[in-house]
């Protein structure tokens, strides 16, 4: 426990709850909601009990509770009724709170109780977009503003990463049913970023295709093994870092190369670097996506 994060400054539990520090600084005044700790130059330091304490508050009071009335309950009664909430309605925002605790906290239970609750509700696709989804996008902003850690990073996306494999494992052994068209997953040369690649070979596999997962950090001159074997073969990658904005074109071009004696196999590309592809000189073999859902459709 010596290594979890125990103390938090209020930009900091602004960047958690998404409530502003202001508001955070007028609830402590005037309803005494928290109790920070104070440094000798009276810099405001909160614990974890006080992160969790707001992360609570701040659901109540997006489900209509009036901060005032939210004061007035115990403390101890606080999480009690946060579980009414959750259990009248699948609330994602109590889901996303408690996925940040486990991840502040380098907790896999809570993350693992949290999950099971909301299968018990939802499906896995239906917990990866409307759960997942909006919590991978706020871990980039967490990152960013020094909230969080690299590893507090790595240990939830390891997490998720394992329900994304455990769910595709369950259809892998089926036998493939569509055969028009096999697809090849892989991320660039020095891209690790694999979570979206990951899951939209689940997507992929659940339709009946083949797919092939290459995985991380692949040279482009590995994916002519692949094209011996196969033919009909749409590759899909994932450029969130790399290629670089200023190398993107140059790698289409040189893929372009690499695959014309294989009869253009097809490239379907997304991710954040996407937005610096030319889209006036791309080859009519490559298709550009701007979302995990844009993909899901055109399978």
């Amino acid at each position: 426990m010596n290594n979890v994060k125990k103390q938090f400054s209020i930009r900091d539990l602004e960047n958690l709850s998404g409530i502003k520090a202001h508001t955070i600084r007028i609830w402590e005044k005037r309803y005494n909601l928290l109790s920070p700790e104070r440094t000798d130059t009276n810099i405001r330091n909160y614990s974890l009990a006080s992160l969790q304490k707001l992360l609570n508050v701040t659901l109540l009071y997006h489900n209509g509770h009036k901060i005032s009335k939210i004061a007035k309950i115990p403390e101890n009664e606080i999480p009690l009724v946060v579980r009414e909430i959750v259990a009248k309605n699948s609330n994602k925002n109590h889901a996303i709170n408690s996925f940040k605790l486990a991840m502040v906290n380098f907790d896999q239970t809570i993350f693992f109780n949290t999950y099971n609750n909301l299968l018990s509700q939802q499906s896995f696709r239906e917990i990866f977009k409307e759960t997942f989804i909006p919590l991978l996008n706020e871990l980039g902003l967490l990152w960013q503003t020094d909230t969080i850690s690299p590893a507090h990073e790595h240990f939830i996306t390891s997490l998720i990463k394992q329900k994304i494999l455990l769910n595709t494992e369950k259809l892998q052994h089926l036998k493939p049913t569509k055969t028009d068209k096999v697809f090849v997953a892989y991320l660039p040369e020095n891209e690790i970023h694999e979570i979206g690649l990951l899951y939209l070979n689940y997507e992929i596999v659940l339709r009946g295709y083949k797919c092939i997962y290459l995985g991380q950090t692949i040279p482009m001159e590995n994916l002519m093994d692949v094209m011996k074997y196969f033919e009909d073969i749409y590759f899909l990658s994932y450029f969130t870092v790399v290629p670089e904005k200023d190398r993107i074109n140059k790698y289409i071009k040189d893929f372009e190369e690499l695959v014309s004696e294989y009869n253009n196999p097809n490239l379907w590309i997304l991710g954040r670097q996407v937005q610096h592809i030319d889209e006036a000189k791309l080859p009519k073999f490559v298709k550009t996506f701007t979302s995990i859902e844009e993909v899901i459709s055109k399978l």
